[in-house]
């Protein structure tokens, strides 16, 4: 395939417009909305293991850092293996990669319930993270297939919702250790991706495309080079620039919701519980607010400025810098609630649009490749953001000096995206 656009321009996707849907049971959105489910799943699979470590290590015993090993080995086996499962989706039909993939970490969930050591344990975690990486770069480009520019934020912040509330469910996992046994909720949930994976298989499908262009892609596709195609992204300048963005925001996630159970505790005073009440119980539900908040007011804002996509995400961070700021100023926990929820509401307008500011400026077939990068680099950087806030804490420097640093740290995340603003001012953005 030869890659011969300048790496530094928009990149023309030849997308035909559709006339915008109105009937929010068409088969574009019954696509967000299965994938919605498996993008809870996905979540819910990976972090509920955290919620029951008193239920595990009470079976199979190990140290406090063998069980941060544990997450420690899914991260980077998830990472490294992004940008691989992007490729996949770019190569084949992004629908069966999304199935096999779900299909695989579901049985890799079942089989940990049968788990009877840690090497095993370990074992399970780095295959669940090398299947579950092929998900979402595939997800997400097989939305943007089917959402073109009047639904497509709209459609991506839809789904965002799904790994949100997978996220914030993560809890179930621990309930379940406790009612029965912690091989119960990977048994359970294990069962159900399974059963899942074969009715998707049923009628998820990739985007219908003409005949004239399914042999052009065809052709193409037998001359696919990951390598090449990585070089083409990485000498994108614009696609450096948003992943600069990526991974100075997923510095910012890291540490903020990371740290903020401490927070309170130190803070405020208050007891383990009410911490982590306080931390996800408020801010999850505004999450998956604003992320459709986010991705609709862009869509709406699109068809009269072409680069709203990119607008809409300063604009949140412009919000959520004061609500922390706010937050680490008062006495008064209910201030500091609301200024996190400020944050959360707002700070998620990035995730609904990442993905069709990615449609802008990359090739669509290289699409899910780039979302992998992007993928890989989040994941490192959060290590690091966990691991700064650590160092910070061990130094005795003050949890608010954390949050005002992640508030400098997001006020650099404009930079970035102003850049791709102006290097574009005058281009015609067609993603």
């Amino acid at each position: 395939m030869s890659i011969n656009h300048k790496p530094d321009q928009v990149v023309s996707v030849h997308e035909v417009e559709q006339p915008l849907k109105t009937s929010l049971w068409s088969k574009e959105w019954l696509i967000v909305y299965s994938l919605c489910m498996v993008g809870l799943l996905n979540y819910l699979d990976r972090t509920m293991l955290s919620t029951m470590r008193s239920s595990i290590v009470e079976k199979i015993p190990m140290s406090n850092a063998q069980f941060g090993l544990l997450t420690t080995v899914f991260l980077f086996s998830y990472g490294i293996c992004s940008p691989i499962g992007g490729f996949l989706a770019d190569r084949f039909q992004r629908s069966r990669v999304i199935i096999f993939s779900l299909c695989i970490w579901s049985v890799v969930t079942w089989l940990t319930s049968y788990v009877t050591d840690f090497n095993m344990l370990v074992w399970s975690r780095a295959v669940m993270g090398i299947s579950e990486a092929c998900y979402l770069p595939a997800a997400l480009a097989l939305i943007t297939d089917y959402h073109g520019n009047k639904t497509r934020s709209l459609a991506v912040g839809i789904h965002m919702t799904g790994i949100i509330a997978g996220q914030s469910l993560g809890f179930v996992g621990g309930w379940l250790a406790e009612m029965h046994t912690w091989n119960y909720a990977f048994y359970l949930f294990g069962i159900i991706g399974i059963g899942y994976a074969l009715i998707l298989a049923f009628f998820l499908k990739d985007k219908p495309v003409s005949k004239e262009v399914s042999s052009s892609h065809r052709n193409e596709e037998k001359k696919i080079d990951f390598f090449q195609v990585m070089s083409t992204l990485m000498t994108n300048i614009n696609f450096m620039l948003l992943l600069v963005f990526w991974c100075l925001l997923g510095i910012v996630g890291w540490l903020i919701m990371g740290w903020l159970p401490t927070y309170y505790q130190v803070h405020f005073h208050v007891s383990q519980g009410m911490a982590g009440l306080y931390a996800t119980g408020y801010l999850y539900p505004f999450s998956m607010i604003g992320v459709v908040v986010g991705g609709l007011v862009a869509d709406r804002w699109n068809q009269s400025n072409k680069r709203a996509r990119m607008l809409i995400p300063a604009i949140g961070l412009l919000i959520a810098i004061p609500g922390v700021l706010l937050a680490v100023n008062t006495q008064y926990i209910e201030i500091a609630i609301l200024g996190f929820m400020m944050y959360a509401f707002t700070k998620v307008f990035s995730d609904a649009n990442l993905m069709p500011i990615l449609c802008t400026i990359i090739d669509e077939k290289y699409r899910a490749t780039a979302y992998g990068i992007l993928n890989l680099f989040a994941c490192l950087v959060g290590g690091i953001g966990i691991y700064a806030g650590g160092m910070l804490r061990d130094a005795q420097i003050s949890m608010d000096y954390i949050f005002i640093f992640a508030s400098f740290v997001m006020l650099l995340c404009l930079v970035p995206l102003a850049l791709i603003y102006f290097r574009n001012k005058t281009a015609k953005l067609v993603g």
